[in-house]
């Protein structure tokens, strides 16, 4: 392992992890940890993340992970609902919002914090910190010498290893249980599709709860043997990515589409000549993708061009972006959109798209043998079945099927009850027997007249623009499709500089008929790529970011459709209603805790369809 702290790179070698892993284990065995207890582990991408897994998972814990993010109410569903008898903290920030429920969940024994910084002043006796708990593990162990090693000859495949708690897209989040068997079978799938080499490189960026990390750092590790990187904070991921430049990176689909605009935007603020440049070279970049994607080659010119411009652009590029040696660039958590894909290939970045689950991991993958291919999410993976409902539902099953959900036999029977998991998802396999995804069964949409469109291809092209961070497309037994636009205002704000464009706060910047004139231009270049009835009719600015801490997205940002549809009810009216102008007091949560109330008028605008 190696993680980046005040500026240095420091490395771990096998020896020191299994040091770490061996006294923090006995450590917890000596605070009362018992087999089959379950362990919650919360904090940034560190070495003690993984360590505090590898070490409760000897013991013969369950490990659940949660996001830095989460406010306390949320930490205490998944607190309360798993029975947590430790829970494992970063820092102060972790700690206070742990503390502030722990009155309410008698489960927890000790909270183990591994950052000290600001928890000097603290004396409440339920508090350890990570040092201390390794000191009492070393005495432990030799009190009780090769109890750590007994402890995990005495474990087995089929015993609990971790709870992954769903994101909560439609409901309370669930918690998908994994044995170790599960896990290491989905483990082998993904190094199998993903072949790694002990001097690759990979950086733990995806938050270690979640399914990703999960495989890709935390199992793939054990399994394949890679170097893993950890950014030195959430802040600097890019600029550490760039000092690594991993052979593997995987990333959610909001992640890659920051990473296009970030480039995007640098281009609009660099030189007249590197601009020139970019633009002239880019679409022989795009002439290649299209190549590759209808199987064909590249004749003598375009590859000699090509060459110009790799040299010239996408090189410079890449090394910016910490890609240069990247073999896999991976997408999972939700559809990529396609004007992404194609950004990164034409750049020469392999990104490949995987399709995967909580409750499974990876049900289909684009595969290193097969042609490059933006339509589906590639080919079924090794190990796994996939079948399609009458109802167009996608049907998955593999030897790494989750067990069920924890307390919640009702919903593992209707998930798995006859052997296949039911993702509520639908899509098709095609005649080369890839995957097309569509969307969630719930979330795609019809019009009026019948017409059904999926909202997600079509807010995946909208985000592809560097100046719109999120929206919500809309539609739903109405006469049109419509969206709400939430801007990005660091973006938008260098815009308005550049064009001597006054503005006060992010509610007046959006709401500048120059603004909006901008973003119909975005969206007028997303409908040309739009069949007919799928094209965006109406759009409002909104006067503020989606924001996960309002329940709006959840933690891994997917859009709380139903949540945003009831939340914005009269402005959808509006939209619908023909009305130009939409008036709003909304209330308002700021980082600092304070609450507030925004008073601002929406402009409703209107795009000409016959263009």
């Amino acid at each position: 392992m190696r993680h980046k702290d005040f500026g240095v790179w420091n490395t771990y070698t096998w020896d020191s992890c299994y040091h770490h892993c061996r006294r923090f284990g006995l450590g917890l065995a000596s605070l009362g940890l018992q087999r089959g207890d379950r362990v919650i582990v919360v904090g940034d991408n560190d070495p003690q993340w993984y360590w505090a897994e590898y070490a409760s998972l000897s013991l013969g814990a369950i490990i659940a992970g949660l996001f830095v993010d989460s406010l306390p109410s949320e930490m205490k569903y998944i607190v309360e609902q798993c029975e947590a008898a430790f829970v494992i903290a970063k820092d102060q920030e972790q700690v206070d919002k742990i503390l502030s429920i722990t009155a309410d969940i008698p489960s927890i024994k000790k909270i183990i914090y591994w950052e000290e910084k600001g928890m000097w002043s603290y004396d409440n006796p339920i508090l350890i910190s990570w040092e201390e708990v390794e000191e009492l593990g070393e005495k432990y162990g030799e009190e009780h010498p090769g109890f750590f090693e007994e402890s995990i000859e005495n474990g087995k495949g089929s015993d609990y290893a971790v709870f992954m708690y769903t994101s909560g897209t439609a409901s309370l989040p669930k918690g998908a249980m994994h044995s170790h068997k599960t896990l290491l079978s989905c483990g082998k799938c993904v190094i199998t599709v993903f072949p790694w080499a002990y001097e690759d490189s990979y950086v733990s960026i995806i938050p270690p709860g979640y399914v990703g990390d999960q495989m890709f750092g935390v199992t793939g590790l054990l399994l394949a043997a890679p170097t893993v990187n950890f950014p030195e904070e959430p802040e600097t991921a890019t600029e550490n990515i760039r000092e690594v430049a991993p052979q593997f990176l995987m990333l959610g689909p909001r992640q890659w589409a920051s990473f296009a605009s970030m480039v995007m935007a640098r281009m609009l603020d660099s030189s007249g000549l590197k601009k020139f440049i970019y633009n002239l070279f880019r679409p022989v970049g795009c002439k290649k993708v299209d190549y590759e994607l209808q199987g064909k080659k590249l004749g003598l010119l375009w590859r000699f061009l090509l060459w110009v411009g790799h040299w010239l652009v996408f090189r410079p590029v890449l090394d910016k972006l910490g890609m240069i040696g990247l073999r896999f660039g991976i997408s999972a958590g939700g559809p990529l959109a396609p004007d992404t894909f194609r950004f990164f290939r034409s750049i020469g970045v392999p990104i490949v798209q995987v399709y995967a689950f909580t409750e499974l991991v990876m049900a289909s993958a684009h595969m290193q043998s097969d042609p490059v291919d933006s339509e589906t999410v590639g080919r079924v993976a090794p190990g796994s079945e996939v079948r399609i409902s009458e109802e167009n539902e996608v049907l998955v099953r593999s030897a790494g099927l989750f067990l069920g959900y924890y307390k919640s036999p009702e919903k593992t029977q209707e998930a798995r009850g006859d052997g296949w998991f039911h993702s509520k998802d639908a899509g098709h396999l095609d005649d080369e027997g890839r995957l097309i995804y569509w969307d969630r069964v719930a979330d795609l949409l019809q019009l009026q007249d019948g017409t059904t469109f999926p909202p997600q291809l079509i807010e995946g092209k909208l985000k592809f623009s560097p100046y719109i961070l999120d929206c919500m497309v809309l539609g739903k037994n109405r006469d049109n499709v419509a969206a709400i636009i939430a801007i990005d205002f660091a973006l938008c704000a260098k815009w308005a500089e550049d064009n001597h464009l006054a503005y006060t706060t992010f509610v007046d910047l959006a709401q500048k008929n120059e603004v909006i004139e901008l973003v119909k231009k975005e969206i007028e270049s997303v409908n040309r790529s739009l069949p007919g009835p799928q094209k965006i009719k109406r759009f409002v600015n909104l006067y503020k970011e989606f924001d996960a801490d309002e329940a709006e997205l959840t933690r891994t940002g997917k859009l709380r459709r139903a949540y945003m549809e009831e939340r914005y009810k009269d402005l959808i009216d509006v939209i619908y209603s023909g009305g130009d102008k939409y008036y709003t007091e909304a209330p308002v949560v700021y980082r600092d805790g304070r609450s507030g109330v925004i008073r601002t008028e929406l402009m409703v605008n209107t795009l000409n369809l016959e263009n």
